[in-house]
């Protein structure tokens, strides 16, 4: 008997490999926040070609049925407006070097037809309202370049719209909290250039603002469900459900530390189980280097550290039962972070995520709607094409 089990159990498991896998090569697989540009600014690497660190390259990213790659342009506060050009430039330069594999696009026209021809259809992502240096000239620009979606906020507030980060830890040196008048101009502007709102990193006061003030569909392109880990970046069941009503979508962030409350914890104890042992390391080297030589030595406990990826698929699954499989999507924020799920190494692990859904019994119309049929139409209804 337990060898038929086990045999029944293989031939399961065989049918919802092959029902996801088929699944996943037809579905637009869209991820909306990876950090990989400013990595290719610092270190010169070609993401257009196999690396052997970091989470994205193009080829990594065609093995895992990466379809759609919105790419974040970050800077810390130090930066600005002519960091964002700075690494707009680093995108363009990547497309013009690969034109067999990728072609940046702006419309949800262009994104069907450069997926259909076998590229990926890449596209920019404005991390942080700070760099347009509260200019609405600035705003304009990037919108001229290409810009498909602005975070409001990064951790640091703008001088018109307060921060998470900001309004949790720092609100009583806020010089104001929320919008300003300028922040709800900015707003408005976005709307008619079809830039969408991005409410990631964003306070909750500015989140309400901008909600009430968007005449158009938002989205969270990073973020994680408060339910599970009380963290100011994870958004709360009514913050969920506000964005839904207004036809916007939460892509959901992959970092351990959103998806497992516990993964704090479990960082403070590993540092210092190792903390001689690096110090010695560093005195040989920069602490950078001691730091993954430490990262290697003990690369199981990093493994066991990371979030298990039935944690990511939940947080999936909570959005998905309060506001509809319509209204969530993935953004993993790859090469923004120190840890992922495990099984999800890299980009080319997304199929993992495809099959994990068929295993919970999702629909194939619900699952093409999370990888990213959602954000092609988030897409279409900001810009109207």
């Amino acid at each position: 008997m337990k060898k038929v089990l086990l045999v029944l159990s293989l031939i399961s498991s065989i049918q919802v490999f092959g029902q996801s896998a088929k699944l996943h090569d037809k579905a637009i697989v869209v991820d909306t926040h990876g950090d990989i540009i400013s990595d290719q600014i610092r270190s010169g690497i070609d993401v257009g070609k196999r690396q052997p660190g970091g989470n994205f390259d193009l080829v990594r990213a065609k093995e895992g049925g990466l379809d759609v790659q919105v790419f974040s342009i970050w800077c810390d506060a130090t930066g600005g407006f002519a960091m964002a050009n700075r690494q707009i430039d680093s995108l363009n330069a990547l497309a013009n070097r690969h034109p067999d594999k990728i072609r940046l696009v702006r419309t949800a026209s262009e994104l069907k037809s450069t997926v259909k021809s076998g590229r990926m259809a890449g596209m920019i992502g404005v991390e942080g309202g700070h760099m347009i240096e509260s200019r609405l000239e600035n705003l304009e620009a990037l919108a001229a370049r290409g810009m498909t979606y602005m975070t409001l906020t990064w951790n640091n507030s703008t001088p018109w719209a307060s921060s998470a980060y900001d309004e949790t830890f720092r609100k009583d040196s806020l010089k104001h909290i929320g919008l300003t008048d300028l922040g709800k101009q900015i707003i408005t502007r976005m709307n008619e250039l079809g830039v969408i709102v991005d409410l990631s990193h964003v306070g909750e006061t500015t989140f309400y603002d901008a909600i009430r003030i968007s005449t158009k569909p938002v989205m969270a392109s990073h973020s994680s469900a408060y339910v599970f880990n009380a963290h100011q970046r994870n958004l709360k069941d009514d913050q969920i459900k506000a964005i839904a009503k207004t036809g916007g979508v939460v892509f959901v962030n992959f970092y351990s530390g959103f998806l497992d409350s516990t993964y704090s914890r479990k960082q403070q104890k590993f540092n210092a189980d190792h903390r001689a042992e690096l110090a010695e390391l560093t005195k040989a080297s920069n602490r950078s280097k001691a730091q993954n030589e430490i990262n290697t030595k003990y690369s199981q406990e990093i493994y066991d550290m990371r979030a298990p990826l039935d944690l990511l698929i939940a947080h999936i699954d909570h959005m998905v039962k309060l506001v509809g499989s319509e209204h969530v999507g993935l953004g993993a924020d790859f090469d923004g972070a120190e840890s992922y799920p495990q099984h999800l190494d890299d980009v080319s692990d997304y199929p993992a995520i495809t099959e994990a859904l068929v295993k919970k019994g999702y629909s194939v119309k619900d699952i093409k709607n999370i990888l990213g049929d959602n954000f092609v139409r988030l897409l279409r209804a900001n810009k109207g094409k």
